[in-house]
């Protein structure tokens, strides 16, 4: 089976293809499956770009999507043929009991989805939204679970609310659709007047330009009557969280979840604590929170956004395209 590993100390250039023998049957409780998609994260970028930031030989890509083609003693869940969407912590099925590490990511601790062919236990699993392309939903294990926990577990969306999203990345974009799926009013920021009109056209009611109007969060204030938004999306990091801090309500709810400007810097703590926000730092989310967006995602109607896809072979060039940062949505893999 084909497979891209890289090898010590990692970076670009020791991303390789190889052919490797693939695995028999599945044991107990596991089910294989033929993967054919897969969808790049700043994650997996890290991995692959940071030096020794994984296993010498480890196979990336936290995203997996495929159809199962055997499934061993005991599974009930999942049988032949079946298309399935992978998880990013497989041993957190449910509950408040978080991992804290990426010990047993795929990709990152733990061999990934950059290959045809895996057994794994069926847990490391769920169905895919019916209707979807491999591809599609690829993009649910990383990204897709991140906006729907900053959404709905953590930030408690309710209709009529109103949300802010950062830029176009695949978070900010499925944020985007399911906020206006789920009834809201969505505020985009953007430095390109081009993916402004993309966010517009995918129903944000309010776009910011932040290079134009360097104090957005006081953009967002105006724009909403000085309420500022019930949920805040922030997927920059220290560099854009004092603006969001502006931005978000009294009361309201910021999930922070990247590291895009940097991992360390400076809180206005005074406002934050002045207007009663809650700040709460997320990783993706468990089992069953996708199994959860998985069924309501069967109800929306509409898809994920993907910016370009590339053969397997081809993951250096698909990592280059992300790292110019040009994409709009997602960027995947097909194989």
């Amino acid at each position: 089976m084909k497979v891209m590993q890289l090898a010590a100390p990692g970076g670009f250039e020791n991303l390789k293809l190889a052919d490797l023998p693939a695995p028999s049957a599945p044991a107990a409780g596991e089910i294989q499956v033929r993967i054919h998609a897969s969808s790049l994260n700043y994650h997996d970028l890290g991995v692959v770009r940071r030096p020794g930031a994984a296993a010498d030989g480890r196979i990336p890509m936290a995203d997996g999507a495929g159809v199962v083609t055997a499934v061993g003693a005991g599974v009930s869940e999942f049988s032949v043929g079946d298309a399935v969407v992978s998880t990013f912590f497989p041993q957190w099925l449910s509950g408040r009991k978080v991992p804290s590490d990426f010990q047993l990511v795929p990709g990152d601790g733990v061999d990934g989805f950059a290959r045809e062919l895996v057994n794994l236990p069926a847990t490391s699993f769920t169905h895919a939204p019916k209707g979807w392309s491999h591809a599609e939903a690829a993009t649910l294990t990383t990204a897709g679970l991140t906006a729907w926990r900053a959404l709905v577990v953590d930030g408690g969306i309710q209709a009529g609310d109103t949300v802010l999203v950062l830029g176009t990345g695949g978070v900010s974009i499925f944020a985007l659709q399911m906020a206006k799926s789920m009834g809201a009013q969505v505020i985009a920021t953007t430095s390109s007047h081009a993916k402004a009109e993309q966010l517009k056209a995918l129903g944000a009611d309010v776009v910011i330009n932040y290079q134009d109007t360097p104090e957005w969060g006081d953009a967002v204030l105006a724009a909403t009557g000085g309420r500022g938004a019930d949920i805040v999306v922030e997927v920059g990091g220290p560099g854009t969280l004092p603006q969001s801090i502006r931005a978000c309500a009294v009361g309201g709810h910021i999930a922070l979840i990247g590291v895009l400007t940097g991992i360390a810097g400076a809180v206005p703590t005074l406002e934050l604590m002045r207007k009663q926000q809650t700040l709460k730092g997320l990783i993706v989310g468990s089992r069953e929170q996708q199994q959860d967006m998985v069924r309501a995602l069967e109800n929306f109607g509409w898809k994920p956004v993907i910016d370009s896809r590339y053969p397997l072979e081809k993951m250096v060039d698909a990592f280059t395209h992300q790292a110019a940062g040009k994409h709009f949505g997602k960027i995947c893999l097909e194989y």
